[in-house]
């Protein structure tokens, strides 16, 4: 505990962001660094728990009071080694995490939680900045291959544990470049792609080898893969969209987000894009769906100068603070407020799409809405709802984003072709535990094996199925669980 005093002496604050009217006008990055006295103060707030909740509430179960003193100390190293222990990618999690362990801190139960993803993610870019974030390659090489396909969180966390342990891996990758979601997913703005080819440098450098364009079930064959490497990790993501099947869906303007976003992905990389361009300049759009997907719709769509965006969720509005319905530490399901949110959106909540409206040639012009009334159940949550009399109306639209979450992973080609066993969701069915397929030398971790997820979720089962793996290629693990946050002993 750097400052006894800290959490009286010290409010919350967070670094300051550019304007949004200037923001909109270029894809980069625009949260700024925070002043090394403002650091050690937001470090400062760290109480002297009896029991720290923020472990628990981190799915990699990082040790977040070590760290925040060694960062009030400024002890960088130490910081380093103690966030990196638990965590392969902080400049990632540092960016695009919801912070489940600020929910959970214990400051927070009557004050503002202490700010731990900026904290995370000052340390690991003061890392890099002084040279301490350096290659670790394996002292001694276990002679085993593993495979990991898939080279978004779950598949890079699985790829660089397993080689801690001295496997060789090689990392296949169906895109152009590795990064999975975080490439092709996430708008620059958010996560520059610098920060991407950062780490693949690094982790190339300690000797996983990547192979790009190589579609496992397409050009790439599963029966090889299952011929040369002692150990595959399938680590796919989930990718197929949920679909709005109401009339009109057919109509040319109606688009699922990822493609839009991965689109504009490609352009900010100088990449060739597939297809033809969406673009909505000069458009009325409309995004459903209210999530993180809808969100980097919104930022994007304010980048391209839309003439007006609409943000629709099926679910009422939700509460401004905690209810009894969400006690602390629980994560809560409160209202919240992206930052391209604060660059111009209209939400609306509890409003149905009942069809798309097309002109004469087959283009989008309008939605058919309907407001909704929910009832809600036991558990204060929304359960059941229904159309209020009289409220259809219809709203201009040229450019619609269907933004309502993913259903599973792709089953046709790489799936299919290796016959493993999937769950009642479409999923590829595993052992909780052993994260072990319906095939032996088989695992899966992340969005393929649990659903759709967050990207620190996806960092833990990667970190998790690599520990498993392990045990299986050698009879015993050298990776700890994140339970005990130990590195892989031939580092």
């Amino acid at each position: 505990m750097g400052k006894p005093t800290g959490f009286l002496e010290f409010t919350r604050e967070l670094p300051g962001k550019a304007d949004p009217k200037a923001r909109i006008k270029h894809y980069n990055e625009f949260v700024e660094r925070f002043p090394e006295p403002k650091l050690n103060e937001q470090s400062a707030r760290c109480m002297n728990c009896g029991v720290p909740f923020c472990h628990s509430g981190c799915p990699l179960g990082n040790v977040i009071p070590e760290f925040n003193d060694a960062v009030y100390r400024k002890d960088w190293q130490e910081a380093y080694d103690i966030l990196t222990a638990t965590n392969n990618f902080p400049e990632f999690t540092g960016r695009i995490c919801p912070a489940p362990c600020e929910s959970a801190c214990v400051l927070g139960i009557n004050q503002p939680p202490v700010a731990i993803e900026e904290i995370e993610k000052h340390i690991i870019e003061i890392a890099f900045d002084k040279g301490l974030a350096k290659a670790k390659v394996p002292r001694v090489r276990t002679g085993k291959k593993v495979a990991v396909i898939g080279s978004g969180p779950a598949g890079l966390a699985a790829a660089a544990q397993l080689n801690y342990a001295g496997h060789q891996v090689t990392v296949l990758e169906r895109d152009d470049r590795p990064g999975g979601l975080l490439r092709y997913g996430i708008p620059d703005f958010k996560l520059e792609k610098w920060v991407i080819d950062r780490r693949i440098t690094l982790m190339e450098e300690e000797g996983i080898v990547f192979q790009c364009n190589a579609n496992v079930g397409v050009n790439v064959s599963v029966n090889d893969l299952l011929r040369e490497y002692n150990a595959v990790v399938l680590a796919g993501g989930s990718t197929i969209p949920r679909d709005l099947t109401i009339p009109g869906r057919e109509l040319k303007g109606v688009h699922f987000a990822m493609d839009f976003l991965k689109q504009q992905n490609k352009r900010v990389s100088k990449l060739k894009v597939e297809g033809e361009d969406i673009i909505a300049k000069g458009k009325n759009v409309v995004v459903i769906g209210g999530g993180d997907t809808g969100s980097d719709c919104v930022g994007t769509s304010n980048r391209h100068g839309a003439r007006s965006i609409t943000q629709l969720e099926l679910l009422p509005k939700p509460p401004g603070e905690r209810t009894p319905y969400m006690p602390w530490p629980t994560y809560p399901m409160v209202l919240k407020t992206s930052s391209s949110h604060e660059e111009g959106a209209d939400r609306k909540w509890a409003i149905a799409t009942k069809s798309f409206v097309g002109d004469d040639k087959g283009n989008l012009k309008g939605l058919l809405l309907v407001d909704l009334q929910w009832t809600s159940g036991e558990d204060g949550r929304p359960a059941r709802f229904t159309e209020v009399p009289g409220s259809e109306r219809e709203v201009p639209c040229e450019l619609a984003f269907l933004a309502m979450g993913f259903l599973h992973p792709q089953h046709k080609g790489m799936l299919d072709d290796l016959g493993v066993e999937t769950d009642d969701r479409g999923n590829v069915k595993a052992t909780e535990k052993a994260y072990q397929t319906s095939i032996p030398k088989v695992f899966t971790a992340g969005d393929m094996r649990r659903g759709q997820s967050l990207v620190v979720w996806a960092i833990s089962e990667g970190r998790e199925c690599a520990r498993k793996v392990d045990e299986f290629l050698m009879g015993s693990s050298q990776l700890e669980s994140k339970d005990h946050s130990v590195m892989a002993l031939s580092i």
